[in-house]
């Protein structure tokens, strides 16, 4: 988890710094921060701070787009991210084979832990 606050602190968005990394068998295959699409920067495409944004890509979607790029499975690969995973994050986790979800901060619902507790993935809310 420390390693995914590290990589949060790369995040060009002005809302929140969310970072996640992805390990199989204790190694990391693969991490991923929140932000706009490569190329772009939060200060640059105008952010609505005031709007829900609409530009960012969050951490675990940049890490399971990672991994599909470089050609690294995730079954059975565990992720820990700084935030809990929403609703489109936890259909991408799914469907990635990931297995064990682990975060520190809740996010604005829980729908994404809901979906992915049903479909066998196990989720835990590290709270400090």
């Amino acid at each position: 988890m420390e390693i995914a606050a590290v990589i949060s602190k790369r995040g060009t968005c002005g809302r929140a710094k969310v970072g996640c990394v992805i390990t199989q068998e204790n190694r990391i295959v693969s991490s991923g921060y929140n932000g706009p699409v490569s190329g772009a920067h939060c200060d640059t495409i105008g952010c609505d701070m005031e709007k829900k944004c609409e530009h960012a890509v969050h951490a675990e979607a940049n890490a399971i787009a990672f991994a599909a790029r470089e050609g690294i499975a995730l079954d059975g690969a565990t992720i820990y991210c700084m935030t809990e995973p929403c609703i489109n994050c936890a259909m991408l986790i799914i469907q990635a084979g990931i297995k064990k979800v682990y975060f520190e901060n809740l996010y604005t619902n829980s729908l994404g832990t809901m979906l992915m507790e049903k479909n066998g993935v196990e989720v835990k809310w590290i709270n400090k």
